[in-house]
């Protein structure tokens, strides 16, 4: 009861507390967190002593005026649903290990995939976020093309194989690169694509690409929510033509996929339902706790074939009679992931889940109308979905309001390089913020642009 106080204690305060705490310091935590005792302590006594220790160091990532890194604020019911999970220790993974917990994940995949317009057949699997979903989709990419050519890469490994084409833009995010390394395809294996303005894919430089190089086993990365304006990549042509040339095509969307599930902004994703695996974060738009993602794969087999495995020790327990969840994720000792995000989409519902991916694209908006107004600011990207980037004049002004601006605890929000130059970046992706948080915000940033000029 104490902790589930501290906790909600902590959620109601979190909207006035400092943004990022000022003047941390490190040893101090470090202290406060004592040494390794020879006796035990009472759990209660743990607790506290861990309470009072942290509690200068906490981020207000869950709070109304964090725009930082594309996090969003985990809802009450999904936050709930959460401490339950960890109250219950399921062990999710199969059948045998906990009925609850996989009838949950079974459920609420389900969900997810009518909500982002997916195949009924895909297969999903529920991973600890973006760089887990793109990892286990491209596994699956790895199987599915290798297979096409007659190598089992799953016995036979990737040396004498056939070699894999990896083709993705120049604008993918750096998940998709350390994906291809744990694949053991290599950095280097990857064909780069032009982008254009905003940062989405070329779909003619894509075809020249694919003309150029060798018919064979082939991997197209295609992009829903480029992780600087938001932009998203035209999936349907660019499905297409890969297509056309026998290659397998993975949609990284970890925050843009969410677009799909709203009306106002489905038509930015049209065509996502032709690729063949998806990727996804529940902890950034969905509001989800940390970590919770999702991958999903129109070749269910290929999906399966990757990840999953066996041993003498698990026959016999009827786990075939349902979905195995870890026969779709890498971990075989996993958490009952899928607990917190039945809750969230119980309590959002279609309505709710689209109404929270409008919302954040309208408080975009508003922060790009009251920063780009002022004299000096530009907006330097097309505001299409929850990402605005702005800019100060030159690269050390802009740097010096970011750090200011974060030092203040008002808000946060980080800077980014982007065509050659430093910008703020903005991400709006929590459930909690209100037009009077962005004004806020506002008046913050352009207050600190102020007090940079008077300097």
């Amino acid at each position: 009861m104490e902790v589930a106080a501290q906790a909600a204690g902590y959620r109601e305060q979190v909207a006035e507390r400092a943004v990022f705490p000022a003047g941390v310091e490190l040893d101090a935590l470090r202290a406060g967190l004592g040494d390794l005792a020879d006796a035990p302590t009472p759990a209660p006594d743990v607790v506290r002593q861990l309470v009072e220790a942290v509690d200068p160091g906490l981020v207000g990532t869950s709070g109304p005026r964090y725009f930082g890194f594309v996090v969003g604020g985990a809802l009450d019911a999904a936050t709930a649903a959460d401490v339950l999970a960890v109250g219950w220790d399921q062990p999710a993974f199969n059948l045998a290990t906990s009925p609850a917990a996989a009838i949950v994940e079974d459920v609420a995949g389900a969900w997810l995939k009518e909500l982002l317009g997916l195949p009924d057949h895909a297969s999903f699997g529920f991973v600890t976020g973006g760089q887990g979903a793109n990892t286990v989709a491209l596994a699956a990419a790895r199987h599915h093309v290798l297979a096409q050519a007659g190598w089992d890469v799953e016995r036979r490994g990737l040396a004498g194989g056939p070699a894999v084409r990896v083709v993705a833009s120049r604008e993918r995010h750096a998940t998709v690169d350390r994906a291809l390394r744990l694949l053991g395809l290599g950095v280097d294996v990857v064909e780069p694509v032009a982008a254009g303005a905003q940062g989405e894919i070329d779909v003619a430089d894509l075809r020249r690409v694919l003309d150029a190089g060798p018919a064979g086993p082939a991997i197209v990365c295609l992009q829903a929510g480029n992780v600087n304006t938001g932009a998203v990549d035209d999936l349907s042509a660019g499905t297409a033509v890969a297509h056309e040339h026998g290659a397998w095509v993975h949609v990284d969307g970890a925050f843009g996929l969410w677009a799909a599930a709203s009306p106002t902004t489905r038509h930015l994703t049209a065509g996502l339902e032709t690729a063949d695996s998806w990727a996804t974060d529940g902890h950034k738009w969905l509001n989800i706790p940390y970590d919770s993602g999702y991958v999903f794969c129109a070749d269910p087999e290929a999906h399966a074939a990757a990840m999953s495995f066996t041993a003498a020790y698990l026959t016999g327990h009827g786990q075939r009679e349902l979905r195995t969840p870890a026969d779709f994720v890498p971990e075989s000792s996993r958490r009952a992931r899928g607990f917190a995000t039945w809750a969230a989409l119980r309590e959002l519902g279609r309505d709710g889940v689209a109404g929270l991916v409008e919302r954040c694209c309208a408080l975009a908006r508003r922060f790009a109308d009251g920063l780009g107004a002022a004299d000096g600011v530009d907006i330097a990207n097309d505001v299409v979905l929850n990402q605005v980037l702005v800019g100060f004049g030159d690269d050390e002004t802009t740097g010096r309001i970011v750090r200011a601006v974060q030092r203040s605890g008002e808000c946060w929000m980080g800077d980014t390089t982007w065509h050659g130059r430093r910008l703020m970046r903005i991400s709006v992706s929590n459930w909690r913020t209100s037009e009077a948080d962005v004004d806020r915000s506002v008046e913050a940033i352009l207050g600190a642009a102020s007090k940079m000029q008077e300097g």
